[in-house]
């Protein structure tokens, strides 16, 4: 096992967290394969619509490969921290590049069958590498500081963030020269190359298997055998996470609707979900860079509380340039909540279980994105716009409170056992 770095001797930087043995090396390769997932949901829907001429047929054919990617994250991250990266990962990531390398030739042509289709998403989702929690237990190994660590999660958080945007510009690139089904052959190699990349880094090749009946680090351990969500801390990250979601899924199909509701073009909308992610960048690179003295259980709430409050301001706006502002605010709660989730899930649980608790935060905001589409898109015909940012924003808010009364409640208790004592 590679030894973490030291704790530094000075403020840790974002510089400090590169600088860590083998760290840039690992981050970059994880990041490679990463940046498939940025194209694979696009590339997907074009290919798809493109040979069969079919929005239904291309929005089942992705439903089917998100939900059998999201739900089974939690399992193949067990896997993962029960034999090891480098034994689970390879055979993941070639199973799943081989299925999208079939996806892209039965789509390249017009008149693919829409079951085959529908087949060969729901199974390469169901193959598809968990890199991002993967490289958060990493992260944990690389990294001894837990200040140290809350940058390199930062950072971490960021680097996706740019890449969920980055991926559909260069879906653009590769349809302007090329049938959409290559952006799928592209998210193959990138996966393929990057997973192989990464398990070759040494910091993977030194992190083995965990004993699977470590103790929980936090003070909410389980017995052993009992169930992960057990873990209160856990819990509470899911629960936070899973209204993000919700809140984020909501406000993406908002947008849209308020754009043509005052018959503002797409590129409105680009603007406004760009400056949605610009707003978590920036949130979540000045997160990392600030000491906080409040825990990470406290601060979560808080920072879930501050994007249901954005949210239901947007939805206020008098104009597409005040939603943008707006939607900017709201994303500097974003990437820091989502920072903070992932710490509290791997504080919560032992070395053996970090890459299934981080999963279970992953499989909780992606879930809650698409529960939350749903939900809004029965809603955005039958009610106002302001309506529909407060019903989108009630998640977050609610959970907020929820977590902190909590958090409060176990906080007395414990001041009333140390009295007594």
């Amino acid at each position: 096992m590679l030894p973490p770095s030291p704790v530094p001797s000075r403020t840790p930087s974002y510089a400090t967290v590169l600088r860590t043995p083998h760290a840039a090396r690992t981050f970059g390769a994880a990041l490679l394969g990463r940046l498939s997932y940025g194209m694979v949901s696009l590339s997907l829907m074009l290919a798809v619509n493109a040979s069969v001429g079919s929005y239904s047929v291309a929005g089942t054919v992705m439903a089917l490969f998100g939900a059998t990617s999201v739900f089974l994250s939690p399992t193949r991250a067990a896997l993962i921290d029960r034999h090891g990266p480098r034994r689970v990962l390879p055979p993941l990531a070639g199973v799943y590049a081989v299925l999208l390398a079939a996806l892209a030739y039965v789509t390249w042509r017009p008149g693919a069958p829409a079951l085959l289709l529908a087949a060969l998403a729901a199974v390469a989702g169901a193959f598809s590498p968990p890199l991002g929690p993967v490289m958060r237990t990493l992260w944990s190994g690389l990294v001894a500081d837990r200040e140290l660590l809350r940058r390199a999660y930062s950072l971490d958080g960021v680097a996706e963030e740019l890449l969920f945007v980055s991926g559909p510009l260069l879906v653009g690139v590769v349809v302007k020269f090329a049938s959409p089904a290559a952006g799928i052959a592209v998210s193959a190699a990138l996966i393929l190359v990057g997973t192989l990349a990464l398990v070759s880094s040494p910091a993977v090749r030194a992190a083995g298997v965990a004993p699977s009946d470590d103790k929980a680090a936090g003070p909410d351990a389980p017995p052993a055998g009992r169930r992960l969500l057990g873990v209160i801390g856990l819990r509470h990250a899911v629960l936070v996470t899973a209204a993000v979601g919700l809140c984020l899924g909501g406000l993406d199909l908002l947008v849209v609707a308020f754009a043509e509701q005052r018959h503002q073009g797409t590129g409105a909308v680009s603007w406004v979900l760009a400056a949605l992610s610009a707003g978590s960048a920036v949130g979540g690179l000045a997160y990392g860079a600030v000491s906080w003295r409040a825990s990470n259980r406290a601060r979560l709430p808080l920072l879930a509380a501050g994007l249901g409050a954005a949210v239901a301001g947007a939805g206020l706006s008098p104009s597409v340039y005040v939603l943008a502002a707006l939607a900017a605010v709201a994303g500097l709660f974003v990437a820091p909540a989502l920072t903070t989730a992932y710490l509290i899930a791997d504080e919560s649980v032992g070395a053996g279980s970090r890459t299934q608790a981080g999963a279970w935060v992953n499989t909780a905001v992606n879930a809650g994105s698409s529960v939350g589409a749903a939900a809004v898109g029965l809603l955005v015909d039958r009610l106002p716009p302001a309506v529909c940012f407060a019903v989108a924003a009630v998640p977050a808010l609610l959970c907020a409170a929820v977590v902190a009364r909590g958090s409060a409640a176990r906080a007395a208790v414990a001041r009333e056992a140390v009295s007594r004592s």
